[in-house]
């Protein structure tokens, strides 16, 4: 098992004494028992200068969390599915400019819900064609069932269109997506969604693969990712944490999914979720998160070329929107002020909007249970966050990190 190395904080041009201000900020979150754990991996040039595990596998237990330390990553698992799927793209196996329906022709009939209710909606035409593009985007019209912003979604939980309880496999939760009304009109605004899940449909339509044999055979296996998966074997379940949930009015936190052999992950999912479904280690999230930074290469392992990757964190919302200006509205696991959205991620296009030190290229994800990671190619650095609290709102544990990183930058 590889261990992480970590050199002298100021060979990466960061500040020791100021790095270790980031443990000693969150030590109140595991005292007071508002977190479970925290670990922290920060990186400059490649090198990580910072590495920090506090807490335990369980609230207040006694077994600390480490390098071996599974989380549940959530949509952290979405970079690793819009990867998989530019993979393809470089290979000519898919186009973004692709009608959907080419993949999945149960969209070929999608509608769009124009009033109503979740029982008697009234449906339109759609003005054009949902793409692949959109997917990557969040600009589908597809929605999440526990969004709670109407009757699209309520639609959703009616149908339990919800990959941990869908009783059938990817193919089919795709299906009843596209037989589900769009909450509008793909390209006319961003709301984030069940789309990274279908887009791991076509991933498994173009390959001919299951989504979990592409992801090992063509990017965990290559770049020595072995810790993470959709569902956790048997002899690693002893390294998986528990996760927990903080209720939106009481504050009160219960534990939401067992640690080891009690938790889902146990399991292999009927549905291999490439918007949520993963599980990994902050030791494997770092060498994929290396592997972008250094422009698709780990290794000698190539998995992109450069300049997909440099397409790939653009701004593709239209006009150069930011996520505000297309989805005000809805949820996200990034700041919406000053953010635009690439292939698989938030990408920073206004540094003084975030309201937080930072550079225009910044590309970045979370996931549901407080799992985060930025990549900042001016600076060259990498950070990431794990722990296992849902909802990822729950405390402002991503600007408050992202404050004390960019205060340790020396040179």
């Amino acid at each position: 098992m590889s261990r992480i190395e970590c050199v002298d904080p100021a060979e990466t041009g960061l500040n020791a004494e100021r790095l270790k201000r980031i443990p000693a900020f969150f030590d109140p979150y595991i005292e007071k028992q508002k977190l479970p754990c925290v670990a922290v991996l920060v990186a400059r040039g490649g090198q990580v200068a910072h590495l920090s595990f506090q807490g335990a596998t369980e609230m207040g237990g006694s077994r600390p969390i480490d390098e071996d330390t599974i989380y549940r990553i959530y949509s952290m698992t979405k970079p690793v599915t819009s990867v998989a799927a530019m993979m393809l793209f470089e290979e000519g196996a898919i186009r973004l400019d692709h009608e959907v329906h080419r993949y999945i022709p149960e969209f070929q009939d999608a509608m769009v819900f124009a009033g109503g209710s979740a029982e008697k909606p009234e449906l339109k035409k759609p003005d054009r064609a949902m793409t692949v593009r959109d997917l990557f985007l969040h600009t589908s019209g597809i929605t999440y069932s526990f969004l709670m912003q109407g009757a699209p979604d309520e639609i959703y939980r009616k149908k339990k269109i919800e990959h941990p309880s869908w009783g059938g496999d990817l193919k089919s939760f795709c299906e009843a997506i596209a037989q589900s009304p769009l909450a509008f009109s793909p390209g006319d605004r961003w709301n984030y969604s069940n789309s990274t899940d279908v887009l791991g449909r076509v991933i498994e339509v173009a390959s001919g693969m299951s989504l979990d044999a592409f992801f090992h055979k063509r990017i965990f296996a290559p770049l020595g990712m072995d810790d993470t998966f959709f569902s956790v074997p048997e002899d690693k379940l002893d390294r998986l944490m528990a996760c927990y949930s903080r209720h939106p009015v009481t504050g009160v936190i219960t534990q939401a999914d067992p640690a080891g052999r009690g938790s889902v992950y146990a399991r292999k999912p009927n549905v291999l979720s490439g918007g949520g479904g993963l599980a990994s280690t902050i030791g494997d999230y770092f060498k994929f998160c290396l592997m972008l930074a250094n422009g698709g290469e780990l290794n000698g392992v190539r998995l992109l070329s450069p300049k997909t990757l440099e397409f790939m964190t653009l701004n593709h919302l239209p006009d150069n929107k930011t996520l505000k200006d297309m989805g005000d509205k809805t949820f996200s696991e990034s700041r919406m002020d000053g953010s635009g959205f690439g292939l698989g991620w938030a990408v920073t296009t206004d540094v003084v909007a975030t309201t937080q030190p930072g550079s225009v290229g910044t590309f970045s994800w979370g996931g549901m249970a407080s799992t985060f990671f930025w990549i900042d190619p001016v600076e060259d650095l990498i950070t990431i966050q794990m722990t296992q609290l849902m909802p990822s709102g729950a405390y402002p544990i991503r600007p408050q990190l992202q404050q004390l990183v960019y205060a340790a930058i020396e040179e």
